[in-house]
């Protein structure tokens, strides 16, 4: 099936944080409440056709700032051959580490048989020293190892996509103001310019949406780190009732017809 289009009607929430009265909270009932899933390695073809097995980490992942490069350093330093393809023999920051053109601080990517890609991605003919292997994020692999959710151990970015969240500051007509934090689909627009020419995306895309459960309830543990507990315990108030609810308006036209 193909990718829908970008812009359709989409019903929202807005309520303020319990955890922080200076904040509202703007969430996308219409993306919350589909059935997008992650199917990497399950039908995803790569955002590029050239790399299909790669995903979305041909590009490497830019850090959200200091504290998120360093969370991701003292698991980086757990990494084994096991779990690593492409670990060095004397690992040292540049080997993970690199600046875009800009100066942003990002992982590195690393080209393998003329296929780029991000350093922590193992290729599908990655077979561990003591078995196991295959394709996938070794930061990924170790947390599942490790018992812990992957949100643990990978970049800010790599665990929220696709769900967007942005801050917006708000002045209302008797001069008061208030952070809008909005938690929405990350479409193709949220890549920038260059997100358009991508040659796949998962989130408006039909093979994407066939998970039992919406993602609300899916990404719970990503919701709770992006809003706090409280936030959650209300947002999944809202979706729930809206699933009770809703028009088809309101349904994410990616959804295949029940």
């Amino acid at each position: 099936m193909p990718e829908v289009a970008l812009d359709f009607p989409r019903a929202w929430v807005e309520f303020v944080n319990p955890d922080d009265p200076t904040e509202v909270m703007r969430c996308d009932l219409t993306w919350l409440t589909s059935s997008f899933q992650c199917i990497f390695g399950g039908g995803c073809r790569g955002i590029y056709a050239d790399a299909p097995d790669v995903g979305c980490c041909t590009l490497g992942a830019h850090f959200a700032d200091g504290d998120d490069e360093q969370r991701v350093a003292g698991y980086v330093e757990q990494l084994t051959e096991d779990e690593w393809q492409l670990k060095p023999a004397r690992l040292r920051r540049r080997d993970w580490v690199e600046k875009d053109e800009e100066g942003a601080r990002k992982t590195r990517t690393a080209v393998i048989d003329g296929q780029r890609a991000c350093v922590f991605h193992n290729r599908t003919d990655f077979a561990a020293p003591n078995g196991g292997g295959g394709a996938g994020c070794a930061l990924h692999l170790l947390a599942l190892k490790q018992g812990r959710n992957p949100l643990e151990t990978k970049p800010d970015v790599c665990w929220q996509l696709p769900i967007r969240r942005t801050f917006r500051e708000v002045e209302r007509t008797d001069g008061s103001s208030y952070t809008e934090v909005s938690i929405s689909e990350y479409d193709r627009r949220g890549w920038g310019l260059g997100g358009h020419d991508l040659d796949w995306y998962c989130s408006g895309n039909t093979d994407a949406h066939t998970a039992v459960e919406p993602v609300y309830v899916t990404h719970e543990a990503e919701l709770v780190a992006l809003m706090g507990q409280a936030a959650y315990a209300e947002l999944a108030g809202h979706c729930d009732a809206h699933l009770r609810s809703r028009s088809a308006l309101a349904v994410h036209p990616a959804d295949r017809p029940s």
